[in-house]
């Protein structure tokens, strides 16, 4: 490519995606795209080209912004409270970045457009965790994004969703496709490998956005777990083809021998199964560990080299490994394949299983209960029992190798699979596809991730430093039958210290210690703060039509401390006094 070439794709993309690119103070200087097909992916995906273009910019702000201000390392060696802060000021930021880059990109949707994000990772504490461990910022169910009538008009059927029992999604897909409104859906995990991210670790950060051509049939806030198991689409091709039933509740063994079906004298110790790994899995994954183990096949262990020579980590991110889902030689010509098992996070597991319409792989799940009291096969029957059923108490038991049940117990379980039920999550299933989560039998997904750090699965590299207002960051693009990897060099528009506060939420700024009444109010902080609202502390939000009544009480104080939410409320308080119509629709309880 000459030099009057090179120009002109720059110009072009700086054109395409110039609303992200002003909202957070960045020069486009170089753009480099390497194509796993000829055609731009843009050739391939429902969204418009300057669409798909501007979610690989937000991603790549989310990576760019998350790195520089999240804190990144902080937490190494530190105590549980500073380490915990930190993740949470890692999510608030990336969470902050991702959603401002999403509203800012929508101005340029269609006219009858709205993006709406029906699945979220970061809410619920994950195994072992107590509050102030987890329940991190997120982007999370009902955030609508569109032009301000489409936005609103939207809002009032998700409002309809959380809150009539008698309005099921059928009732919100149709009664929006009767008025015009498409409405696309994206599961979104603004920072994956949060833990990673505060201790400074060189590989694994990323942020990932998957975008849906409709809304996803989840009708209400969820985060739990899924079983999963990711295996090369061959192997499932080849199995379906004699008749041999191939899924997450397949026994491993015969897993195994399609695998070999697959590949005909491939060695048991050439399939490599990725899983999570550490003590808090124990309860869950040993039982399967063992499984694989028995048959001679390698648990792939923290440290191993992919095909890529970067080590590979098992603490967490089941996303990533997907994409090396697949077969290799190595240098003696030796077949090895490489699938993923175990489990993730909701949100996690079906972006990884939309996969399966972009990557060669099959794809299927199940639905896990919360807690880590059970191993895997015995969650995959727990979910699929009746909680009014008589026997409950007692199918219960057996899960527990046939313990007496207490009543928090029971109690605790019937909740979860009411409310997995109340969610849509297809629990009358064998296993779950991720065809079970959209209302139309054709649909497409168009997925945008944005690389913090490198990642040893595909050999992206992370954002690097070129001086300290220019760096290049690397995202990715990929939808069927289409992939692309883009890399970005930007130049800050700003020192450091004022970038910084273009890429932090206002309520961060305060808590900061930044005196919020001298700074210039603008109409557009009304939108952000309540943006900022919904992003920090969903928990003491009661909303009420348009009003968001904010109750402190009900806010914990291990996730925010209480001289931070004192912070928060002086803010609201000094907003809502000096300018009541721009936050007419706020409450202080």
């Amino acid at each position: 490519m000459n030099a009057t070439e090179k120009r002109n794709r720059v110009a072009q993309w700086a054109f395409d995606t110039r609303p992200v690119l002003l909202r957070f103070h960045l020069w486009l200087e170089d753009v480099e795209v390497e194509r796993a097909q000829t055609e731009p992916v843009s050739n391939y995906t429902f969204a418009p080209r300057g669409i798909a273009r501007c979610l690989a910019m937000t991603s790549a702000a989310t990576a760019l912004g998350t790195r520089l201000f999240g804190e990144f390392g902080a937490g190494q060696g530190a105590d549980k409270n500073t380490y915990n802060q930190v993740k949470k000021a890692a999510d608030a930021i990336s969470a902050y970045v991702m959603s401002e880059g999403l509203w800012h990109l929508t101005r340029t949707l269609p006219e009858n457009h709205a993006i709406m994000v029906s699945l979220g990772e970061g809410l619920m504490p994950k195994a072992g965790e107590t509050p102030e461990m987890g329940a991190n910022p997120l982007l999370g169910f009902g955030r609508v994004y569109a032009r301000p009538e489409v936005a609103r008009t939207v809002d009032r059927a998700v409002r309809r969703l959380l809150n009539e029992p008698d309005y099921r999604f059928d009732n919100f897909f149709e009664g929006l496709r009767a008025r015009g409104i498409t409405v696309w859906g994206a599961a979104v995990d603004t920072l994956e490998n949060t833990s990673r991210f505060a201790e400074g670790r060189e590989t694994g950060p990323m942020s990932v956005l998957h975008l849906f051509d409709s809304p996803l049939t989840v009708p209400r806030p969820y985060e739990s777990y899924m079983g999963c198991l990711t295996v090369p689409e061959r192997v499932a091709r080849l199995a379906e083809e004699r008749s041999l039933l191939l899924d997450y509740a397949t026994p491993r063994a015969q897993v195994l021998d399609a695998i070999r079906l697959a590949y005909p004298g491939i060695r048991s110790e050439h399939v490599h199964v990725w899983t999570l790994g550490g003590r808090s899995r124990v309860k869950r994954l040993s039982r399967l560990w063992a499984e694989w183990q028995s048959l001679g096949a390698h648990l792939v262990e923290d440290g191993w080299r992919s095909p890529k020579g970067v080590p590979v980590f098992t603490d967490s991110g089941s996303y990533a490994p997907t994409f090396l889902v697949g077969d290799w030689q190595d240098e003696h010509g030796a077949t090895h394949v490489f699938l993923v098992d175990g489990y993730a996070a909701t949100a996690e597991a079906l972006q990884a299983a939309s996969l399966s319409e972009v990557l060669d792989v099959d794809a299927t799940m199940a639905v896990f209960s919360p807690r880590f009291e059970l191993t895997h096969d015995a969650e995959y029957r727990l979910m699929k029992l009746s909680p009014e059923a008589p026997d409950f108490r007692a199918r219960l038991a057996e899960l527990f190798g046939g313990a007496a049940i207490d009543d928090e117990r029971v109690a605790y379980y019937a909740a979860v699979i009411h409310d997995a039920t109340a969610a849509n999550m297809p629990l009358d299933k064998r296993v779950v596809r991720a065809d079970d989560f959209l209302p139309q039998k054709h649909w497409r997904t168009l997925a945008a991730t944005g690389y913090m750090c490198e990642d040893p699965y595909t050999g992206t590299p992370g954002v690097e430093r070129l001086a300290d207002d220019r760096w290049r960051v690397t995202t990715q693009l990929a939808t069927r039958h289409a992939q692309s990897r883009i890399t970005f060099t930007f130049r800050l528009m700003e020192s450091l210290e004022q970038a910084r506060l273009v890429f932090s939420p206002l309520l961060v700024r305060a808590m900061n210690g930044a005196d919020w009444t001298r700074r210039a109010v603008k109409v557009s902080d009304s939108g952000r703060i309540r943006n900022e609202l919904q992003t920090m502390i969903t928990q003491g939000l009661e909303h009420d039509g348009e009003r968001i009544r904010v109750h402190f009480d009900q806010v914990d104080e291990r996730v925010i401390p209480r001289e931070k939410q004192a912070v928060i409320r002086r803010v609201l308080e000094w907003y809502k006094a000096n300018h009541p119509v721009w936050f007419e629709w706020l409450d202080i309880a």
